[in-house]
């Protein structure tokens, strides 16, 4: 039905419907969840289009739960970032997820920060289901229906800081929270050919041109209805919770580091460009620029644990 994109007009963001180069804005107030809900897509303003510029996040962003649903990528990560030997029986018996940034999200061509302390960056080629209509406790069945639609999701990731906080035994946080990109368009459900759900999109990564791999989407362990349900058992999933599929087979560096023993290619540096391509959803890029100023925080203060 619809492709939704969004532009930073006179300091406001503003989202529209994007078809043949061009953007349909709607109007200012409007609620783009409640107006795909309603088919209430009242447009106005019609604007040049360009994928290749500087976007904003296609709609209003709530959460951002990212999963971990390919096995190619779940055992040759876990090699580098943990030094796990295989995939625990764990992730095979439900499908994982960890909460980042909300406040992180960018759209596609925004510059990506090197985050305070890393030097060994990373990204993450994924797609996202973002959630369109409240739903709590849902079935599989019943989750399909609550996807408003598709992006991509570029998940960044540092992944020297990421393994020292792993250790603690939480899961990753300020190794993950820089900056999360989706874009460049919202792909409404209908648009995609799903075959007994799934999406069998082939997916792209480049850094400065230069393909690092790829996937399909179709390889995911889980479908995205199945994540959905998953995220909402026993609660709720809400307009603009963004489910991440996890990173694709062939899909961040990390992978490819724990395949072949060694940090090839190497890890980001300031200056580099990773441009992300899936079928039927379009292409975001986004450019590594110097990070912000490391403020040092003390270690902890040891005291004398004993048993109570």
């Amino acid at each position: 039905m619809s492709r939704i994109g969004s532009l930073r007009l006179d300091g406001v963001r503003r989202y529209g419907i994007v078809t043949d180069g061009h953007i349909d804005l709607l109007d200012r107030e409007a609620d783009v969840f409640e107006a795909l809900a309603t088919g209430s897509l009242r447009v106005g303003e019609r604007l040049p289009w360009d994928e290749t510029a500087p976007l904003e996040v296609p709609f209003p962003v709530a959460t951002i739960r990212d999963f971990i649903t390919f096995e190619q990528h779940t055992a040759g990560s876990l090699r580098s970032v943990t030094g796990a030997a295989q995939v625990p029986d764990a992730w095979y018996e439900a499908p994982a997820f960890y909460f980042t940034n909300p406040h992180a999200a960018i759209g596609s061509g925004a510059p990506v920060p090197m985050p305070p302390g890393c030097e060994v960056l990373d990204f993450e080629l994924e797609v996202a289901a973002v959630i369109g209509r409240p739903g709590f406790n849902l079935t599989p069945d019943e989750a399909a229906g609550h996807i408003a639609g598709f992006t991509i999701l570029n998940d960044w990731s540092a992944r020297d800081l990421q393994a020292r906080e792993m250790r603690v035994g939480l899961g990753p946080a300020k190794g993950k929270d820089t900056a999360t990109t989706l874009g460049p368009v919202l792909v409404t459900r209908d648009e995609l050919r799903d075959r007994n759900g799934r999406y069998d999109l082939a997916m792209e990564v480049f850094v400065n041109d230069t393909r690092i791999g790829g996937d399909t989407l179709a390889n995911m362990a889980w479908t995205f209805a199945e994540l959905v349900a998953y995220a909402s058992r026993g609660t709720w999933v809400r307009p603009g919770d963004v489910l991440g599929s996890g990173t694709c087979g062939g899909g961040c560096l990390a992978e490819l580091w724990g395949w072949r023993g060694e940090r090839y290619p190497p890890p980001l540096r300031v200056g580099d460009t990773v441009r992300m391509t899936v079928e039927g959803i379009g292409t975001i890029r986004n450019t590594v620029v110097t990070g912000p100023e490391l403020h040092e925080v003390r270690p902890a203060r040891r005291g004398r644990p004993s048993p109570p």
